[in-house]
Protein backbone atom coordinates (compact mmCIF):
# COMPACT_ATOMS: atom_id res chain seq x y z
CA UNK A 1 0.00 0.00 0.00
CA UNK A 2 1.37 3.43 -0.97
CA UNK A 3 1.64 5.72 2.09
CA UNK A 4 3.48 8.66 0.53
CA UNK A 5 2.98 9.86 -3.06
CA UNK A 6 6.30 10.43 -4.84
CA UNK A 7 5.42 9.59 -8.45
CA UNK A 8 2.57 9.78 -10.93
CA UNK A 9 2.28 5.97 -10.96
CA UNK A 10 1.79 5.96 -7.19
CA UNK A 11 -0.89 8.64 -7.49
CA UNK A 12 -2.73 6.58 -10.10
CA UNK A 13 -2.47 3.52 -7.88
CA UNK A 14 -3.91 5.43 -4.92
CA UNK A 15 -6.88 6.67 -6.96
CA UNK A 16 -7.44 3.17 -8.36
CA UNK A 17 -7.65 1.99 -4.74
CA UNK A 18 -10.41 4.52 -4.03
CA UNK A 19 -12.49 2.91 -6.78
CA UNK A 20 -11.48 -0.67 -6.03
CA UNK A 21 -15.06 -1.82 -5.36
CA UNK A 22 -16.15 -0.27 -8.66
CA UNK A 23 -13.41 -2.12 -10.54
CA UNK A 24 -14.45 -5.53 -9.19
CA UNK A 25 -17.14 -5.97 -11.86
CA UNK A 26 -16.50 -9.39 -13.36
CA UNK A 27 -16.61 -9.14 -17.15
CA UNK A 28 -15.90 -12.86 -17.53
CA UNK A 29 -19.11 -13.62 -15.63
CA UNK A 30 -20.92 -11.03 -17.76
CA UNK A 31 -19.94 -12.77 -21.01
CA UNK A 32 -20.18 -16.39 -19.88
CA UNK A 33 -23.93 -16.66 -20.63
CA UNK A 34 -23.99 -15.95 -24.35
CA UNK A 35 -27.78 -16.38 -24.58
CA UNK A 36 -28.54 -13.37 -22.38
CA UNK A 37 -30.75 -10.72 -23.96
CA UNK A 38 -28.00 -8.13 -24.30
CA UNK A 39 -28.30 -6.07 -27.52
CA UNK A 40 -24.57 -5.86 -28.19
CA UNK A 41 -24.14 -9.63 -27.83
CA UNK A 42 -25.49 -9.89 -31.39
CA UNK A 43 -22.74 -10.10 -33.98
CA UNK A 44 -23.62 -6.76 -35.62
CA UNK A 45 -21.34 -3.74 -36.16
CA UNK A 46 -22.18 -0.26 -34.88
CA UNK A 47 -24.32 1.69 -37.36
CA UNK A 48 -21.98 4.70 -37.18
CA UNK A 49 -18.93 2.55 -37.94
CA UNK A 50 -20.61 1.14 -41.03
CA UNK A 51 -21.54 4.67 -42.03
CA UNK A 52 -17.95 5.92 -41.82
CA UNK A 53 -16.94 3.49 -44.56
CA UNK A 54 -20.05 4.08 -46.67
CA UNK A 55 -19.41 7.84 -46.62
CA UNK A 56 -15.71 7.40 -47.37
CA UNK A 57 -14.61 8.88 -44.04
CA UNK A 58 -12.60 5.71 -43.39
CA UNK A 59 -10.71 3.44 -45.77
CA UNK A 60 -8.94 0.10 -45.20
CA UNK A 61 -5.75 0.23 -43.12
CA UNK A 62 -4.40 -0.83 -39.75
CA UNK A 63 -7.01 -0.75 -36.96
CA UNK A 64 -7.04 -1.17 -33.18
CA UNK A 65 -10.20 -1.76 -31.15
CA UNK A 66 -10.10 -0.98 -27.42
CA UNK A 67 -12.42 -3.09 -25.26
CA UNK A 68 -13.50 -5.24 -28.18
CA UNK A 69 -15.67 -7.76 -26.30
CA UNK A 70 -16.56 -10.72 -28.57
CA UNK A 71 -15.35 -8.78 -31.59
CA UNK A 72 -18.42 -7.66 -33.54
CA UNK A 73 -16.84 -4.37 -34.66
CA UNK A 74 -13.40 -5.92 -35.14
CA UNK A 75 -14.96 -8.42 -37.55
CA UNK A 76 -16.55 -5.67 -39.59
CA UNK A 77 -13.24 -3.79 -39.80
CA UNK A 78 -11.52 -6.97 -41.00
CA UNK A 79 -14.25 -7.56 -43.59
CA UNK A 80 -13.67 -4.02 -44.86
CA UNK A 81 -10.05 -4.91 -45.55
CA UNK A 82 -8.41 -3.67 -42.34
CA UNK A 83 -5.60 -5.41 -40.47
CA UNK A 84 -7.12 -5.57 -36.99
CA UNK A 85 -5.77 -5.83 -33.45
CA UNK A 86 -8.50 -6.10 -30.79
CA UNK A 87 -7.83 -5.94 -27.05
CA UNK A 88 -10.04 -6.77 -24.07
CA UNK A 89 -9.50 -7.71 -20.41
CA UNK A 90 -12.06 -10.55 -20.49
CA UNK A 91 -10.82 -14.00 -21.46
CA UNK A 92 -14.44 -15.16 -21.80
CA UNK A 93 -15.21 -12.41 -24.34
CA UNK A 94 -12.09 -13.14 -26.37
CA UNK A 95 -12.74 -16.90 -26.40
CA UNK A 96 -16.18 -16.13 -27.82
CA UNK A 97 -14.65 -13.75 -30.35
CA UNK A 98 -12.07 -16.30 -31.50
CA UNK A 99 -14.78 -18.92 -31.92
CA UNK A 100 -16.77 -16.50 -34.06
CA UNK A 101 -13.66 -15.63 -36.06
CA UNK A 102 -12.93 -19.28 -36.81
CA UNK A 103 -16.55 -19.95 -37.76
CA UNK A 104 -16.72 -17.02 -40.18
CA UNK A 105 -13.08 -17.38 -41.32
CA UNK A 106 -12.23 -13.81 -40.32
CA UNK A 107 -8.70 -12.80 -39.35
CA UNK A 108 -8.51 -10.69 -36.18
CA UNK A 109 -5.57 -10.54 -33.77
CA UNK A 110 -7.23 -10.79 -30.34
CA UNK A 111 -5.17 -9.60 -27.37
CA UNK A 112 -5.94 -10.32 -23.72
CA UNK A 113 -4.93 -7.46 -21.46
CA UNK A 114 -5.41 -4.07 -19.88
CA UNK A 115 -5.43 -1.26 -22.45
CA UNK A 116 -3.13 0.81 -20.22
CA UNK A 117 -0.53 -1.97 -20.26
CA UNK A 118 -0.75 -2.58 -24.01
CA UNK A 119 2.72 -2.50 -25.57
CA UNK A 120 2.28 -0.74 -28.89
CA UNK A 121 4.60 0.86 -31.41
CA UNK A 122 3.81 4.55 -31.67
CA UNK A 123 2.08 5.58 -34.87
CA UNK A 124 1.04 2.02 -35.73
CA UNK A 125 -2.61 2.52 -36.59
CA UNK A 126 -4.71 4.34 -39.15
CA UNK A 127 -7.80 3.91 -36.99
CA UNK A 128 -8.52 3.34 -33.30
CA UNK A 129 -12.06 2.43 -32.23
CA UNK A 130 -13.72 2.30 -28.83
CA UNK A 131 -17.32 1.17 -28.55
CA UNK A 132 -18.32 1.34 -24.89
CA UNK A 133 -14.98 1.33 -23.09
CA UNK A 134 -14.36 5.06 -22.54
CA UNK A 135 -17.34 5.66 -20.25
CA UNK A 136 -15.92 3.05 -17.83
CA UNK A 137 -12.59 4.90 -17.61
CA UNK A 138 -12.30 6.82 -14.30
CA UNK A 139 -11.28 10.51 -14.53
CA UNK A 140 -7.73 9.97 -13.25
CA UNK A 141 -7.07 7.53 -16.11
CA UNK A 142 -8.46 9.85 -18.78
CA UNK A 143 -5.15 11.54 -19.62
CA UNK A 144 -3.48 8.16 -20.00
CA UNK A 145 -6.32 7.07 -22.27
CA UNK A 146 -5.93 10.15 -24.49
CA UNK A 147 -2.18 9.60 -24.62
CA UNK A 148 -2.72 5.96 -25.61
CA UNK A 149 -5.01 6.92 -28.48
CA UNK A 150 -2.75 9.73 -29.70
CA UNK A 151 0.35 7.53 -29.56
CA UNK A 152 -1.36 4.63 -31.33
CA UNK A 153 -2.48 6.75 -34.30
CA UNK A 154 -0.47 7.71 -37.32
CA UNK A 155 -0.50 11.45 -38.17
CA UNK A 156 -3.88 12.11 -39.76
CA UNK A 157 -5.29 8.86 -38.36
CA UNK A 158 -8.84 8.59 -37.08
CA UNK A 159 -10.35 7.73 -33.70
CA UNK A 160 -13.95 6.54 -33.36
CA UNK A 161 -15.98 6.40 -30.17
CA UNK A 162 -19.36 5.45 -28.74
CA UNK A 163 -20.15 6.41 -25.15
CA UNK A 164 -23.09 7.00 -22.81
CA UNK A 165 -25.28 10.06 -23.17
CA UNK A 166 -25.48 11.83 -19.82
CA UNK A 167 -28.82 10.87 -18.27
CA UNK A 168 -29.72 8.88 -21.37
CA UNK A 169 -31.76 5.72 -21.84
CA UNK A 170 -28.78 3.55 -20.91
CA UNK A 171 -28.25 5.42 -17.66
CA UNK A 172 -25.09 7.45 -18.27
CA UNK A 173 -24.19 8.91 -14.88
CA UNK A 174 -24.20 12.70 -14.48
CA UNK A 175 -21.61 12.61 -11.68
CA UNK A 176 -18.88 15.25 -11.85
CA UNK A 177 -15.28 14.06 -11.73
CA UNK A 178 -15.04 15.21 -8.10
CA UNK A 179 -18.23 13.36 -7.15
CA UNK A 180 -16.77 10.13 -8.56
CA UNK A 181 -14.14 10.18 -5.82
CA UNK A 182 -16.40 11.52 -3.08
CA UNK A 183 -18.87 8.69 -3.69
CA UNK A 184 -16.24 6.20 -4.90
CA UNK A 185 -18.30 5.08 -7.87
CA UNK A 186 -18.88 5.63 -11.61
CA UNK A 187 -22.50 4.52 -11.10
CA UNK A 188 -22.20 1.97 -13.89
CA UNK A 189 -20.57 4.31 -16.40
CA UNK A 190 -20.12 8.04 -16.84
CA UNK A 191 -22.43 9.93 -19.17
CA UNK A 192 -21.31 12.78 -21.41
CA UNK A 193 -22.79 15.82 -23.08
CA UNK A 194 -21.67 17.01 -26.50
CA UNK A 195 -19.80 19.87 -24.81
CA UNK A 196 -17.93 17.47 -22.51
CA UNK A 197 -16.93 15.19 -25.39
CA UNK A 198 -15.62 18.08 -27.45
CA UNK A 199 -13.66 19.35 -24.45
CA UNK A 200 -12.10 15.99 -23.56
CA UNK A 201 -11.03 15.37 -27.17
CA UNK A 202 -10.20 19.00 -27.97
CA UNK A 203 -6.72 18.10 -29.21
CA UNK A 204 -8.30 16.08 -32.02
CA UNK A 205 -10.20 17.42 -35.01
CA UNK A 206 -13.91 16.55 -34.79
CA UNK A 207 -15.13 14.98 -38.04
CA UNK A 208 -18.58 13.85 -36.90
CA UNK A 209 -20.38 13.91 -33.54
CA UNK A 210 -24.00 12.80 -33.14
CA UNK A 211 -26.24 10.45 -31.21
CA UNK A 212 -26.44 6.85 -32.35
CA UNK A 213 -29.40 5.99 -34.56
CA UNK A 214 -31.88 3.37 -33.37
CA UNK A 215 -31.75 0.24 -35.57
CA UNK A 216 -33.26 -3.20 -35.51
CA UNK A 217 -31.27 -6.37 -36.12
CA UNK A 218 -32.88 -6.86 -39.55
CA UNK A 219 -30.96 -3.78 -40.71
CA UNK A 220 -27.72 -5.67 -40.13
CA UNK A 221 -26.27 -3.07 -37.76
CA UNK A 222 -26.28 -2.29 -34.05
CA UNK A 223 -27.99 0.94 -33.04
CA UNK A 224 -29.59 2.00 -29.74
CA UNK A 225 -30.69 5.21 -28.09
CA UNK A 226 -28.57 6.60 -25.29
CA UNK A 227 -25.16 6.59 -26.97
CA UNK A 228 -23.03 9.27 -28.56
CA UNK A 229 -21.05 8.43 -31.66
CA UNK A 230 -17.98 10.43 -32.58
CA UNK A 231 -15.24 10.38 -35.18
CA UNK A 232 -12.08 12.40 -34.65
CA UNK A 233 -8.92 12.93 -36.65
CA UNK A 234 -5.42 13.24 -35.20
CA UNK A 235 -3.98 16.60 -36.11
CA UNK A 236 -0.83 16.51 -38.23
Amino acid sequence: MVTMITSNDELLFMLDELLREESKFNWDEFYVNRDRNVPFFRNLPDENLVGYFKKGLLTPGTALELGCGPGRNAFFLAQMGCQVDAIDSSREALDWGMERARHHKIDVNFILGNIFEFNLINGSFDFVYDSGCFHHIPPHRRMGYLELVANALKPGGHFGLTCFVEGGELGGSSLSDLEVYKLRTLQGGLGFTEKKIRYVFRDFEAVELRKMKQANEHEGVFGVNGLWTALFKKRT
